[in-house]
């Protein structure tokens, strides 16, 4: 076992948990892992209800009592999910209270079905945070084009955001565009801006996948060398992009008003080839000011052999920025993979939460009360 974990918090690296259930929260476990492994915070999504809800452990008295009172299956989960986060925030608030906000906070989405439409998101917003009713949550909202006049108009309105599902630098400026319009809106508001948070998910790994299943198809010894590279370079220069944007005038303005910058948070940080260290997007992302939501396997794993070196992004910019051009120059089109982890990680979403909705609905007619 090594200090693996705490080098990497002593780094700025916040340690989030990507995961929750009702069972890591009544045996212990959750605040164990906050306790012995360093974990300020916790990021849930659709796909993680779904596998937690459908295991169903822990979840049948409360899917009987909502049976008994006949809700429809939306206001089920929304009741199933919205109590587990809360309770994973009273269990982070001393977190919370410590860091003065900054850390000990539970993220919970929209429904994914939302995600491309501006109106609808804000409402969800604002009632998802007034449903878990708790300082230290995050609503995420995905980082698709109408996402982005909903992000500035949350943070208008006070609420603290997770920007989720950011795979393009172009879009992830925007994103920084749109936290700091909506820090500007709360400000002419009279809103207290050292209260809002937000951190900006910049997703990793799948763009690996994507970007080296395209490399393996070519099969040349140029790609190949190219292989596993894609990741790591495309968030190292999103950390360039943030370090830009939380120093310009329009920042500073804001900063001298108590305004919080919106950190990035490293997301699918598991690794998916077997190729690579199990570790590779915890080791060789670390820099100040920045989140590394994990799973719990990555997690366990960075505890026990991963390499923390210190900052390992800072003066990486000008090789991130050729392993990108090497990948376009055999022909593979950055914006086009982009787009499309984009589209698929909605879509994945909202096949999810179908899911969800199907197995939910399942349970609750199971176990509805006969008639009479």
């Amino acid at each position: 076992m090594t200090d693996a974990l705490k080098r990497l918090s002593e780094e700025g690296v916040a340690i989030w948990l990507d995961d929750l259930s009702r069972q890591r929260i009544t045996s212990g476990n959750l605040a164990e892992l906050i306790d012995q492994q360093h974990v300020v915070g916790v990021t849930t999504n659709p796909s993680i209800f779904q596998k937690a809800i459908s295991s169903g452990d822990g979840y049948e008295p409360q899917v009987t009592e909502l049976a008994a009172r006949r809700v429809t299956v939306e206001e089920a989960i929304r009741m199933i999910t919205t109590a587990d986060v809360r309770d994973a925030a009273d269990i982070l608030r001393p977190v919370f209270d410590a860091t003065q906000g900054q850390d000990g906070r539970v993220s919970i989405e929209v429904d994914p079905r939302l995600a491309h439409n501006t109106t609808a998101t804000v409402a969800e917003a604002k009632q998802l945070a007034w449903l878990v009713d708790r300082p230290n949550t995050l609503i995420k909202i995905p980082a698709t084009r109408a996402g982005l006049p909903a992000i500035t108009e949350v943070i208008g309105l006070g609420i603290s955001v997770n920007v989720t599902l950011i795979f393009s630098l172009a879009r992830y400026r925007e994103v920084m565009d749109a936290y700091l319009a909506g820090l500007e809106k709360a400000k002419e508001r009279g809103l207290d801006l050292s209260k809002i948070h937000s951190v900006a998910s910049f997703f990793v790994s799948r763009v690996d996948t994507e970007i080296d299943k395209r490399l393996d198809a070519l099969g040349t010894d140029e790609a190949k060398a190219a292989r596993g590279k894609a990741g790591l370079a495309n968030a190292r220069l999103a950390y360039q992009a943030y370090e830009e944007v939380f120093s310009s005038d329009r920042w500073v303005a804001l900063d001298k008003a108590q305004a919080n910058k919106q950190r990035p948070l490293w997301a699918s940080t598991g690794v998916k080839d077997p190729a690579y260290k199990d570790t590779l997007y915890v080791d060789d992302l670390v820099a100040p000011n920045t989140v590394n939501t994990m799973p719990e396997a990555t997690l366990f794993a960075t505890e026990d052999h991963g390499q923390i070196t210190g900052n390992t992004i800072a003066g990486t910019y000008e090789q991130a920025r050729a392993e990108i051009d090497a990948v376009e120059k055999l022909g593979i089109s950055y914006d086009e993979v982009v787009q499309l982890l984009e589209d698929e990680g909605v879509e994945k979403f909202e096949a999810s939460w179908t899911d969800l909705l199907k197995s939910t609905e399942a349970e609750l007619t199971r176990l509805a009360p006969s008639e009479g």
